[in-house]
């Protein structure tokens, strides 16, 4: 591999390691907060339990996204000089915001975890509505470099020389607002599901009428909400993104559904791959008329085609793979969660058919890869630039060589790292079970939170 490739492969792990941990870790807090507005509602302590175990769930994969994230800051000064340039200059603000959003994260997280059993109601409620947004903040903030690498605003480059920098309208970049909502909204999405996977699993080996499967029950059908809402909404949100890659990234829009020719009443094609030498998607399925509705809400929407633009400046044409993947995984979360609620509801079924249960099992895993997928779709689709249309991806890496042992040990210690996590989480909750949680609720003036710490 050039150094260049080693260089994106070796951020581009990083990121794809570190956005489990900031995903989850945004996602896991609303539902901890969820159950415990459940619980100072309705006293039933299974929801307090609920809090508790997912508060020590979320310590753990805190501990592992704060160095990831660090790790991520070094390399983006270490591996990419060029880009660190303009956004020193132009977009620092996030960065400095983002400490403090941290700060009351993890100040509140701690007051929670430690001081519960000694705080009013309201303010422990309170405490976790700021860690929420303080988690919220760290991913917003820090995903608007993103969304400023896609639509760049808050100054001029003239004779190779920034000037007029506006930092404030870097920072309200075009694509903010739209890019902001998508990764709160499928961070809650993911964030339930993951509890789902965990309660799916753990009703499947439980006896049906236990204390135990019913408290799992009880956490699954929380989080179909919860992922239900969150995912149908997620999807909403993606048609608007659709909206501005046909305003601001249109030969992204081009390569994710492998159009080649502008048209209106552009088709939208699911599945299949691009071939570039017959240009066209192979063994995909076209819905007429669907893209140009995406892209301007008007079946006669002209959708502007690859042709149009120089080859060397076409995204690659995997991506549509990769948004078709991303897509499927949504539509897939939206369906399951709304079949389970339904079968609840209206068909009034105590219990889920295998199947199905299995698939809420898989559903954590599936919410990841689709962050993952659309992640890196959105980051590769955006090349060969970094900075769209001012800043390539060759001009803004290093000029070091010898990357590759770099890559390979930074590798290793995710291994690693992801290793130590399973074991860690595996080893409390096997020696911290659910009815060892619920005994211990049931019995006043024994401390719930600051036990098993």
């Amino acid at each position: 591999m050039s150094d260049l490739v080693i260089a994106r492969s070796l951020f581009g792990t990083t990121m794809g390691f570190h956005i489990i941990f900031a995903t989850i870790g945004v996602g896991l807090p609303f539902m901890i907060l969820t159950a415990e507005i459940l619980y100072q509602k309705t006293k039933d302590i299974e929801y307090v339990v609920m809090a508790k175990r997912w508060t020590k769930a979320f310590a753990v994969l805190l501990g592992v996204g704060i160095p990831t994230g660090t790790i991520a800051g070094v390399q983006l000064s270490l591996l990419w000089p060029g880009f660190m340039e303009v956004i020193g200059r132009v977009m620092p603000l996030p960065f400095q915001i983002e400490i403090y959003a941290f700060f009351i994260e993890a100040l509140f997280m701690s007051i929670y975890v430690y001081a519960a059993e000694r705080i009013a109601p309201w303010m422990r409620i309170t405490s976790l509505v700021l860690v929420a947004i303080g988690a919220m903040g760290s991913a917003v903030l820090i995903t608007n470099v993103h969304a400023f690498e896609g639509t760049p605003s808050g100054f001029d480059i003239v004779n190779g020389k920034i000037v007029d920098i506006d930092p404030w309208a870097a920072f309200f970049n075009p694509s903010f607002f739209v890019t902001a909502g998508h990764v709160a909204l499928s961070a809650y999405t993911t964030g339930a599901f993951i509890v789902a996977t965990v309660s799916a699993y753990k009703m499947l080996k439980a006896k049906d009428s236990s204390r135990v499967y019913k408290f799992h029950q009880k956490a699954l059908l929380l989080s179909l909400v919860i992922g239900g809402l969150f995912s149908l909404l997620t999807a909403l949100n993606g048609h608007e993104s659709a909206q501005y890659l046909h305003k601001y990234q249109p030969e992204k829009l081009a390569a994710a559904e492998g159009l080649f020719e502008t048209q209106s009443h552009a088709p939208l094609t699911i599945g299949g791959f691009t071939d570039k030498a017959t240009q066209e998607v192979k063994w995909g399925i076209e819905i007429p008329w669907a893209l140009s509705f995406l892209a301007g809400n008007r079946f006669d929407t002209v959708v502007k085609g690859l042709n149009d633009y120089p080859e060397q400046y076409w995204p690659p044409l995997f991506i549509h793979t990769l948004f078709n993947a991303m897509v499927g995984v949504g539509s897939l979360l939206i369906l399951i969660s709304f079949l389970g609620l339904a079968l609840k509801k209206f068909f009034k079924k105590d219990a889920f058919p295998k199947w199905l249960m299995w698939l809420y099992v898989a559903s954590g895993p599936l919410a990841v890869l689709g962050i993952e997928f659309g992640w890196i779709f959105a980051c590769t689709g955006r090349q060969p630039w970094t900075i769209y249309r001012i800043l390539s991806t060759a001009d803004s890496a290093t000029t070091a060589t010898n990357l590759g042992i770099l890559f390979a040990l930074f590798a290793l210690v995710y291994v690693i790292l992801a290793l130590s996590v399973l074991f860690v989480l595996r080893y409390y909750f096997k020696k911290n079970t659910v009815v060892d949680d619920l005994n211990r609720a049931d019995q006043k003036g024994v401390p719930l939170f600051s036990s098993n710490s």
